[in-house]
């Protein structure tokens, strides 16, 4: 190829280059005439590039006679200072209007090192202005942001995350990028990935959404509930919408849900109570009482209740105290109270219903994570489905009658302080039942 046509080749590919630019762009020679103009300083302004290109300076038609000495030493001037300069001042339309616009300019050396030029690009302020505040609300939402921000990709890994979302995984930014999500959580990721892919293939739901999740932390594992937001995020530079990601917004909702649930658990609870209680005094005997209280507290709290009352004997008042199955899991049972000769359930020394006994308080206790849960509840002649179990003692007119174990299954969560409290009242109530029960048959 000639000298002559790869001249031709490179001055086609530097417009190219110029055309394609967003920011408008034009550069001047050492005396000030434009050599270059491209089409972004076209649309802003209106002149095209053969109505500008050979023109010295803007004196005349893209600047005021006032401002034209002012403009020009503004933007020559670069070609003798170091870096770039910004300035702003209004250029004139073709059509007669006005544009403020912020322009950088910045010397162009020549082969020998001197000043050949200048390059100025410039773009309107307001346009300006909203880069910028997109630029800083990025930077205040990843930096100062008063909730959890987290830009994950299309393969649902964090790109970009926040303090705050740092501090509710408790972990550092860096250490989180890349990461699946599922080394992040060990409950809730299938329905958080969920989101995200909806959001990916259909776009952002229309409210919030609440997700519960169990978070690894190095302090252990954290129940939490997050109030989520979610946006698609589309290149801006593709002629067609092409996903990047979503971002995904959070915040810790946890106290104020738990509250709200515990709320709305005491009251169901205390109407169960309530109901219990009517139940209760329609029934003649005490025991079937004591049953129908364990049918109603049995609903949404647990799916066994074993009642299991105190040996009867006479003989040597200071052996071991041994318990007799009085009834298993209610479901309209009616209780019966062992009379003597009785056979005793074969409790270990350490079994919870014999702690609760020792106590004279609630034992709680859960199977351990790598033993299997049938094996676990065989042990402690529980059904074989039980995983979580709460013990609590019978106690009537100052005497212990026995004790009440309500059990979960391995789906259900293990029993806490309030479930405990709980036990404790029906527990008394069923005592009761039980005390009068007894003390109606002594009398036969």
């Amino acid at each position: 190829m000639s000298a002559s046509g790869r001249n031709e080749t490179t001055d086609d590919l530097l417009a190219a280059l110029l055309d394609g630019m967003d920011a408008a762009l034009c550069a001047f020679d050492s005396d000030g005439v434009i050599t270059h103009w491209n089409r972004e300083a076209e649309r802003i302004l209106g002149w095209s590039a053969a109505e500008a290109v050979g023109r010295r300076g803007f004196a005349g038609w893209a600047v005021r006679a006032a401002d034209a000495h002012d403009v020009e030493d503004r933007i020559m001037s670069a070609q003798d200072a170091p870096g770039r300069q910004v300035n702003e001042f209004a250029l004139l339309t073709k059509d007669g209007g006005r544009v403020l616009v912020r322009t950088q300019s910045a010397g162009v050396p020549g082969a020998d090192g001197k000043p050949a030029g200048v390059y100025c690009a410039f773009s309107e302020v307001h346009a300006q202005i909203d880069l910028e505040r997109s630029i800083a609300l990025s930077e205040a939402l990843m930096e100062d942001a008063s909730w959890g921000v987290v830009l994950v990709d299309v393969d649902l890994r964090p790109a970009v995350v926040n303090t705050h979302a740092a501090r509710a995984f408790g972990s550092g930014r860096t250490a989180l990028l890349g990461r699946p999500l599922g080394e992040l959580l060990t409950q809730g990721v299938e329905e958080l990935e969920g989101a995200l892919q909806h959001v990916l293939a259909e776009g952002a739901p229309p409210s919030p959404v609440e997700l519960w999740v169990s978070v690894r932390t190095p302090e252990g594992v954290r129940r939490r509930c997050w109030r989520c937001g979610f946006l698609r995020l589309a290149s801006p530079l593709a002629e067609e919408p092409v996903p990047l990601g979503v971002g995904w917004l959070f915040q810790d909702v946890t106290e104020a849900r738990r509250a709200a649930l515990d709320t709305g658990q005491s009251r169901f609870r205390s109407n169960q109570l309530y109901r219990a209680g009517r139940a209760a005094a329609e029934c003649e005997d005490p025991a079937e009482a004591a049953a129908v209280r364990l049918d109603f507290a049995l609903a949404g709290f647990a799916e066994h209740a074993l009642v299991d009352v105190l040996e009867e004997t006479d003989a040597d008042p200071g052996r071991r105290r041994r318990l007799v199955r009085a009834a298993a899991s209610a479901s309209g049972q009616t209780l019966l109270l062992p009379g003597p000769g009785a056979i005793p359930l074969r409790y270990a020394p350490m079994h919870p219903a014999l702690q609760a006994l020792d106590r004279i308080g609630p034992v709680r206790t859960s199977a351990p994570g790598g033993e299997p849960v049938d094996g676990w509840a065989r042990a402690r002649h529980w059904p074989e489905d039980a995983a979580h179990a709460l013990c609590t003692v019978l106690r009537s007119r100052g005497r212990t009658l026995g004790a009440l174990t309500f059990l979960r299954g391995a789906s259900r969560a293990a029993f806490e302080r309030a479930d405990a409290l709980y036990a404790e009242e029906v527990a008394a109530r069923v005592a009761a039942d039980l005390d009068l029960a007894g003390r109606a048959r002594d009398r036969r």
